[in-house]
This record gives structure tokens, sequence and C-alpha cells, in this order.
């Protein structure tokens, strides 16, 4: 099992940067496969990116990928979310996930453990 704790986030203006991170502590971090979701009021929690258990494959939704990265520090036990000129329409919770499924990582019933998730709000 694993505990995922979140941190980052908060209030920024359209353009903005923010990195979120994701600490992990329990079984053994590199046997994960990380993700991150995020869910704006309303709406379903959606995919923003995956990484594998090396971090070596990553996938980043389309429609973000010019602007998002992921990342892990398997050393740290961390997964990261660098997000780059934000926009208002990114204004959402974010949630880290982790699974040891090695299929369907774009779909969030296939994540078993989550972080507690951080507000993100992106001010025009």
């Amino acid at each position: 099992q694993v505990q995922l704790v979140q941190s980052g986030g908060g209030l920024v203006q359209t353009g903005d940067s923010l990195r979120l991170s994701c600490a992990a502590s329990g079984r053994a971090f590199s046997s994960y496969n990380m993700a991150w979701f995020r869910q704006a009021p309303g709406k379903e929690r959606d995919f923003v990116a995956r990484l594998s258990r090396s971090g070596a494959i990553t996938y980043v939704a389309d429609s973000l990928k010019d602007r998002f990265t992921i990342s892990r520090d398997n050393a740290k036990n961390t997964e990261y979310l660098q997000m780059n000129s934000l926009k208002p329409e990114d204004t959402a919770v974010y949630y880290c996930a982790a699974t040891m499924r090695s299929s369907l990582l774009r779909t969030r019933e296939s994540y078993d453990y989550w972080g507690q998730g951080t507000q993100v709000t992106v001010s025009s």
C-alpha cells in the first residue's frame, strides 16, 4: 500500500506557473505507475498525465502537452506536475494517483491510491 500527500497549488494569475508535488510513503514508490487527474466544479475527474515506474515513459493529455510536464524522482519518492502558462480553464482540484496496473492508465478507475487533492485557481 502507498500513501500520497500532495503539496503546491493555490491562487495564481493567467500565464503564471505552478508545480504540484505528490510525496509517497509506504510500499516502494518505484513499483507504481503514477498519474495526475483534475476535477473542475460540476465536472468529471479527468486525466491530465501519467508516467511509468521509471519515469522514462510519459503521456500528457493532448490539450495540455504544450504546457504541462509530469515527472518523478524515485530517490525522493515524489511525483511532480509542472504547469506553465496557466489559464482560467485550468482551475480545478488536482489529484495524484498511483497504481500497480500496467494497462488503461488514462482511466481513473485503474488507480487504487489517491492524494488528498489540491486546489488550483487561475484568475483572469
